[in-house]
């Protein structure tokens, strides 16, 4: 058996740094900010080569304050990440389990404006990231435009699930979106609110900035919401392009840039050539009836990249369930 490869042994670079898939999906119990989380980030990557250890890591407070000339708001959010409690979903004795943990440990701050921070890694979260073996590499150039957490939070979740294997969406209850994303207590409360406020804005921003197209869709239970499904699909060279080019761009004018490329790219991100008509909401009912266990979006997918270059299917749903039928046959789960 292939030994399973461990998070600490994936490289940071120029472009991207490494985030452990268990501090992704974290549920905070003390909301962070959007400069909390970046600057959380970039404390993982500095530790990074020795992360693993009870050591600890210095850092200049200049790399941590971005844009702004004052570290008062470096010093605030090193604040609240010591103070701030999350709930990790661990794996103990080969049983499921939430871990509490806190963020930071101890630190110290050099009063000078061109100061140093002095921080450690706590133990038990040292253990946590030691044992990852899953993670989600973050383009820098992203992490900085996103201009909410929501959105932020969006992106690593994306970039955590993007390469698996034969899966293009996941499902989860409404309440853990809202802890995975960060919503305080209280606060949009209903599904309305948060779709409007959190995730359609963060839906939008990452389509558009990321490599990913990202839909999160409403599951119903009765009448309520009580589920999402996310999903998100591998753009191609063009759309990998565009977002490039959109990186470069002043940030000014961009939520309008972005909001009329989300328009433009209705109803299904995913399919946008010349064979792009959607399949009936039917045609995915029979799909997970016959070949359950499968990501019939992800098969989607897989039927789309196949069928671009062939003349356009009399009947896609017909044609759709076919494809299907014969990878589930040559892909058994």
């Amino acid at each position: 058996m292939s030994k399973a490869y461990r998070t600490v042994e994936a490289r940071p670079n120029a472009q991207t740094l490494v985030k452990p898939g268990e501090l992704v999906d974290l549920v905070e119990v003390t909301p962070l900010t959007l400069a909390d989380r970046r600057i959380y980030n970039q404390l993982l990557e500095n530790a990074w080569d020795a992360i693993e250890k009870p050591v600890t890591h210095v850092i200049a407070k200049s790399d941590l304050r971005g844009s702004h000339n004052s570290n008062d708001r470096v010093g605030a959010s090193i604040e609240r990440l010591m103070a701030s409690i999350v709930k990790v979903q661990v794996v103990r004795d080969g049983e499921p389990a939430i871990e509490r943990v806190q963020l930071l440990g101890g630190n110290v701050e050099t009063t000078r404006r061109d100061g140093l921070l002095e921080y450690e890694i706590p133990q038990r979260l040292r253990r946590i990231i030691k044992d990852s073996t899953v993670f989600a590499r973050l383009q820098r150039e992203v992490m900085f435009a996103l201009s909410s957490k929501y959105a932020l939070t969006l992106y690593e979740m994306v970039q955590k699930r993007g390469n698996l294997r034969w899966r293009s969406s996941e499902k989860f209850s409404l309440d853990d979106m809202r802890g995975v994303l960060g919503v305080p207590k209280g606060k949009l409360t209903s599904w309305s609110n948060l779709k409007l406020r959190a995730i359609d804005p963060a839906v939008e921003e990452v389509s558009a900035l990321s490599d990913y197209l990202v839909e999160v869709d409403p599951i119903k239970t009765g009448r309520r919401v009580t589920h999402v499904e996310l999903r998100w699909w591998r753009k191609d060279a063009g759309g990998e392009a565009e977002a490039a080019h959109e990186l470069q761009f002043s940030k000014v004018g961009r939520k309008e840039r972005v909001s009329e490329k989300a328009e433009a790219a209705r109803p299904r991100p995913g399919w946008l050539d010349a064979r792009g008509a959607a399949l009936r909401p039917e045609t995915y009912e029979t799909a997970k009836l016959r070949f359950q266990g499968y990501d019939i979006y992800f098969v989607e997918g897989e039927w789309r990249a196949w069928a671009a270059g062939k003349p356009p299917a009399r009947d896609p749903d017909k044609a759709y369930l076919a494809f299907f039928k014969t990878f589930a046959a040559n892909n058994p789960i």
